[in-house]
């Protein structure tokens, strides 16, 4: 790979922020009446859903006429998409066609962590905890209390010890499964029941499921990500799944006839091999407002590039991306915004970094008003200082 690494060609920052606004979709919004759901959502990488709200507002953004009741449909009424825990063991929203893909690469990946030896979970415990919460909703959608119960019983009362610290409470210690459970294709969310989640089995949705062998899904994921966000590079790329840098590293060379090298601000970073696709035409994109963690910034490198100035202080949450609902401006961070719900009514609050010209004004306002078709409210738009901080 060191002979191609120094031949490797210097892509514009122009046009690589150019070629991630048009596949994510924020160029010109996809058409179809439904929305094309499942894939806006794959075209990005997974739509994180901590924030189901915030996830609907990103995917809805990326269509034309699609509204939250869209995502919703094809959540729980369609099934075309599956909320389940994806990189770095967040909420993320899937096609659930894929759900084969991210399982197989998600399960190789190493795990990590910061608890403590005394309240974490061995190797054979975690794999008793997971057989455990598959047998529990093989049939059945379950709240949290309800898994833990079965949980227990079928494991025994170790699992039930009260050892996490978690939301200034302490959770079971069986809870630390929860994703790894996600990840190895046997736990998904079910529908709310009233206030509380529920979790059940997404081969209740996808008869025959299983997930891909490790190799072909990481391959495939690499690909997909570097499609989506690249040029990149192998430390980026760990960032993005909460990964071992080393291992990332390790398998971008084991990848390397599928991938190439270029250079970016001086750095070297990849691209997929048979990526070739010149940059779009027009490198402006417009001005976009993304809400809390869309996957545009939270993917996105380099940081300095893309949250330039005053965007890294006001954006970045110790360099963490996600934490602030952004403006975007030709692909690059430009400002903040805020909104605040009250019945139908829906107050945005936009602070750009820079002076809005009579062109940008009116994309703001067109902006505003799709938030409020999406969400279903009547919106009202004030430009000054966004009051309130990052989201925790």
């Amino acid at each position: 790979m060191s002979d191609l690494v120094a031949e490797a060609p210097e892509l514009s920052w122009a046009d690589v922020v150019a070629r991630r606004v048009e596949r994510h979709g924020l160029a010109a919004p996809s058409a179809g009446v439904p929305a094309p759901v499942p894939a806006v959502v794959g075209a990005m990488c997974g739509a994180h859903a901590q924030v189901l709200s915030a996830a609907e507002l990103s995917v809805g953004l990326r269509t034309v006429e699609g509204t939250r009741a869209d995502v919703r449909r094809a959540l729980w009424e369609e099934r075309t998409l599956v909320k389940t825990f994806g990189p770095r063991g967040t909420v993320h929203l899937f096609p659930t066609e894929e759900l084969p893909l991210w399982t197989g690469a998600l399960s190789a990946v190493p795990a990590g962590g910061s608890l403590s030896a005394a309240v974490r979970m061995s190797a054979r415990q975690t794999d008793a905890v997971v057989a455990a919460i598959g047998h529990a909703l093989a049939d059945a959608e379950l709240v949290v209390a309800e898994l833990g119960d079965a949980v227990v019983a079928e494991v025994g009362d170790w699992a039930g010890e009260l050892v996490m610290p978690a939301f200034g409470g302490m959770w079971p210690r069986w809870r630390q499964a929860v994703h790894h459970a996600a990840h190895r294709g046997v736990l998904c969310f079910g529908a709310d029941r009233g206030r509380q989640v529920t979790y059940t089995s997404p081969h209740r949705w996808l008869p025959g499921f299983r997930p891909l062998a490790p190799d072909a899904a990481l391959a495939e994921l690499v690909r997909r990500y570097l499609w989506a966000y690249g040029p990149a590079t192998p430390q980026q790329f760990a960032r993005w799944l909460a990964a071992p840098r080393r291992w990332a590293s390790e398998l971008f060379v084991s990848l390397a006839d599928r991938l190439r090298p270029v250079r970016l601000a001086g750095v070297t970073a990849y691209l997929a091999a048979d990526d070739n696709a010149p940059p779009p035409a027009s490198a402006s994109s417009g001005l976009r407002l993304l809400p809390y963690f869309d996957a545009y910034g939270v993917g996105g490198h380099p940081r300095e590039l893309l949250f330039p100035g005053r965007a890294r202080e006001r954006a970045l949450a110790r360099g963490q991306a996600g934490n602030m609902p952004v403006v975007l401006i030709d692909g690059v961070v430009r400002g903040i915004w805020h909104q605040r719900r009250s019945g139908r009514r829906l107050a945005v609050t936009v602070e750009p970094f820079q002076r809005l010209t009579a062109g940008r004004r009116r994309e703001l306002d067109e902006q505003v008003d799709r938030i409020g078709a999406i969400q279903e409210a009547r919106p009202t738009l004030t430009l000054g200082t966004v009051p309130v901080g990052p989201h925790a």
